[in-house]
């Protein structure tokens, strides 16, 4: 990757200015671990942030799914539907534990979860006398699930619904903050995040037994002895305090940081709004997205790619990346059992994320928005 100045990147991290008086923080007090005053700070400032009870801080939130699963229990044997339409850090966690994804498509009104599809796949599995340990719904791009439909189908079947809201942290549906609709839900801190602690993530739960599981099993699940005792395989999985730290201060910004994201979509919007071509992610009524990438889709028939236009923008330093390849497309999860009808492949062959960083200045993005509308031109 370029190290040139004048470089976009997708989504650089921005810092806001008080996470160096958190990081000394935990110099001054000499706890450069994964314990400390800014683990519990961070932990009790994104639970009340978000509405929930507890938080645990993590290494990742892949660790906070992968944790999850096991305080619900799963194992081999048992199966876990997921959004097919993610990141493959959303589904590799049911094979950690042994257990086997069922991958659900997409419906074009949010980009996530088709409750329609989800209740074929429900419906299939009553029929065959097996139904699903567990529900990961993931909220793409920042955009809500259809969480009412989602939530009345998993309550009416009993299972259990975590809520991957990785890149969805400030988005609310109806007022309600992504990640606290079901028994769980989970963030991601990477730097490309809409907020970051250089790498790490959280997982938040309504059950308080719930949080203190994964926070044992992330610390070795080391039993209550003087000496180290272990009956249960534990995980190296709690966030650094120096990190936690870089957290807190970012936490101050957060609400900045969701205005600075959804100003950069209207921005495009704007640039963009003469090319009939181009569609954006829609928001429906009663969905607040946090816009954490900028995403839209090329029209059938316009003859343009979205490869095409990655590699215009390229050519002028300029990051941009498709839209995720469905997991039911990867060579990883061939064989997987997959409800729906293609909607995420149509979404993945037509789409594309630009640059959303917010110190995006409306001078950069218009010459992102130039060399796309020169593309079009020709």
């Amino acid at each position: 990757m370029s190290t040139n100045q004048d470089f976009i990147y997708l989504s650089p991290p921005h810092m806001g200015g008080r996470e160096q008086h958190y990081i000394q923080l935990a110099f001054d007090q000499n706890w450069i671990t994964t314990a400390g005053a800014n683990v519990d700070g961070f932990e009790k400032e994104l639970a009340t942030y978000v509405g929930m009870p507890q938080a645990a801080a993590l290494s990742s939130g892949t660790a906070a799914l992968h944790l999850a699963l096991l305080a619900l229990g799963i194992s081999p044997g048992d199966e876990v539907f997921c959004s097919s339409f993610t990141f493959v850090a959303s589904s590799n966690p049911i094979r950690y534990v042994g257990a086997t994804p069922v991958l659900i498509d997409s419906e074009p009104s949010t980009w996530n979860l088709s409750p329609k599809a989800l209740e074929q796949a429900l419906e299939d599995r009553k029929q065959k006398g097996k139904l699903p340990k567990a529900l990961i719904v993931v909220h793409l791009y920042g955009m809500p699930s259809r969480m009412q439909e989602i939530l009345e189908l998993c309550q009416h079947y009993a299972v259990p619904v975590i809520e991957d809201a990785a890149e969805a942290l400030g988005s609310t549906y109806n007022g309600q903050q992504m990640g606290s609709f079901g028994v769980a839900g989970f963030y991601s801190f990477n730097g490309n995040k809409i907020i970051t602690t250089s790498g790490g993530g959280a997982l938040v739960a309504h059950d308080q037994a719930m949080v203190e599981k994964a926070k044992w099993l992330a610390t070795q699940a080391k039993e209550p002895t003087p000496h180290y005792h272990h009956t249960t395989i534990g995980y190296n999985y709690r966030l650094s305090n120096i990190c936690a730290g870089i957290g807190r201060g970012q936490l101050e910004v957060l609400e900045e940081r969701i205005q600075q994201k959804r100003q950069v979509f209207a921005n495009y919007q704007t640039l963009l709004q003469d090319i009939e071509e181009i569609q954006w992610q829609p928001e429906p009524e009663g969905f607040t997205s946090n816009r954490w990438l900028s995403c839209f889709t090329i029209k059938k028939g316009s003859g343009i790619t979205p490869e095409k236009i990655r590699l215009a923008l390229l050519s002028e330093q300029i990051e941009s990346r498709p839209l995720w390849q469905p997991m039911h497309q990867q060579p990883l999860y061939q064989g997987c059992d997959y409800f729906g009808e293609n909607v995420s492949d149509d979404l993945f062959a037509r789409g594309l994320c630009l640059p959303s960083g917010t110190q995006l200045t409306f001078q950069q993005q218009n010459r992102v928005a130039e060399v796309i509308r020169r593309f079009f031109r020709k």
